[in-house]
């Protein structure tokens, strides 16, 4: 590059020079006192500095161009990989593989599929409701079972349906301003579909499924059992809706169901969690080893 400015410093010289005796001849040429050869000589010397002055600087900008290629700097602003090339390694466009690779990750973009039942679901409660699928509120697990704090919101739905999973893809935002969350991290989301107020929730392990059909024991006012069949909804946590089949107040067992017999008498007993849980709407009771025990009642 200091070549090319002094190449450029040059032409200007010559340009100036050419320039300052054309406005000496043309006076003169007006007058006669120079032949009209010295003008047109005098007219094209300038011209031609002129046009090698452009030159010039078409050949430093090239210079600083090049120059300026010696700093790769990149157009986003996130995390950079681990580099592949190193100081001293000669670049060019025809590289095998890319210097390195810069990811934006604030905010960060998470992908996921939704299959065609939990789309339609989505849209006509959004539509319902008078929102937009868009505003659903989104929640990040990741991979350790934690919540991520920072909330998400939906921001692209592909436009067609991958035939062969039957699934959506889509993809949110979630804020990260502290880069915890990278390329490649698993993780799961959790969307607000819809909310069911006075739902009766008993825990999982009181339910049990046989041949397509959900049961529940039930323990009547006189502690005798009795085998039901329930209709279930949405699993929350530890705990499952029952939509049909159970009352507020009844009481179900959790614990020891596979002992229970229809009509036979049950000693109940609260039953006691392993590991602290959060409250539900039923407590559970457990059924010792003489006759199965039920849970407190089932709660709305």
């Amino acid at each position: 590059m200091d070549e090319a400015k002094g190449v450029r410093a040059q032409q200007l010289a010559r340009y100036e020079t050419a320039r300052a005796n054309l406005a000496r001849v043309k006076p003169l040429a007006a007058k006669n006192a120079v032949s009209q050869k010295d003008l047109d000589d005098s007219t094209g010397t300038e011209q031609s500095a002129k046009a090698q002055l452009e030159s010039a600087d078409a050949a430093l900008k090239t210079a600083k161009l090049n120059l300026g290629f010696t700093r790769i700097t990149s157009p986003v602003t996130g995390i950079a990989g681990i580099a592949k090339a190193q100081i001293g390694d000669l670049l060019s466009p025809s590289m095998a593989t890319e210097l390195t690779t810069v990811s934006t990750v604030e905010p960060i973009k998470v992908y996921f599929n939704i299959s065609e039942r939990e789309y339609l679901k989505m849209a006509t409660a959004a539509i319902a409701s008078g929102s937009r699928p868009e505003k659903v509120p989104l929640t990040l697990i990741l991979v350790d079972g934690s919540v991520y704090p920072q909330p998400g919101r939906f921001s692209i739905l592909n436009r067609q349906v991958d035939t062969s999973t039957g699934t959506f893809k889509a993809a949110a935002l979630f804020g990260n301003p502290d880069n915890l969350l990278r390329p490649g991290q698993y993780g799961r989301v959790r969307a607000t579909m819809s909310v069911q107020k006075g739902a009766l929730l008993v825990p999982q392990r009181a339910v049990t499924e046989l041949q397509g059909k959900y049961l529940i024991a039930v323990v009547g006012p006189d502690n005798k059992a009795d085998i039901r069949p329930v209709s279930v909804g949405e699993r929350i946590g530890t705990d499952w809706i029952i939509t049909q089949g159970l009352q507020p107040g009844e009481q179900v067992i959790a614990e020891g169901t596979q002992k229970v017999r229809p009509g036979m008498t049950v000693n109940p007993k609260p039953f006691v969690p392993a590991a602290p849980a959060a409250p539900a709407a039923a407590s559970p009771a457990k059924a010792d080893d003489k006759p199965a025990a039920p849970a407190p009642a089932a709660k709305g």
